[in-house]
């Protein structure tokens, strides 16, 4: 299988269940594995083929800064139905990470897989 990879999106945004995190922007760090084939831009070397990382990027920092959000587990299902939905991958793996979220660790996360038909 083809992928398609971001890794450490950066997204500053409301996240989290405590009043003093909804006060503020913390940032989250998102990581993307998408199921694409990438033959066809290769063989033509036409961008119209590809899955634009970059548009996919700035699609989900609209999407999870557009409203304040409390669960990590929220924003790594938003990200994957939107990357699924919008951008007709079949399968995707998000990773997101909530650096600074525990003081003993230097960042807590979930991570989740989903492909069409299903988990």
């Amino acid at each position: 299988m083809d992928k398609v990879l971001i890794r450490a999106l950066r997204i500053d945004t409301v996240i989290g269940i405590y009043d003093w995190e909804k006060a503020r922007q913390q940032t989250l760090l998102l990581d993307l594995d998408m199921a694409w084939d990438i033959a066809p831009a290769a063989a033509t070397d036409d961008y119209s083929h590809a899955l634009c990382y970059e548009t996919v990027s700035n699609r989900l920092t609209a999407l999870i800064t557009e409203k304040p959000i409390e669960l990590i587990e929220t924003v790594a299902d938003m990200a994957a139905r939107c990357v699924m939905d919008e951008f007709n991958v079949s399968w995707v793996r998000v990773r997101v990470m909530k650096p600074g979220a525990v003081k003993a660790a230097e960042a807590v996360g979930v991570e989740i897989e989903r492909r069409t038909g299903g988990r």
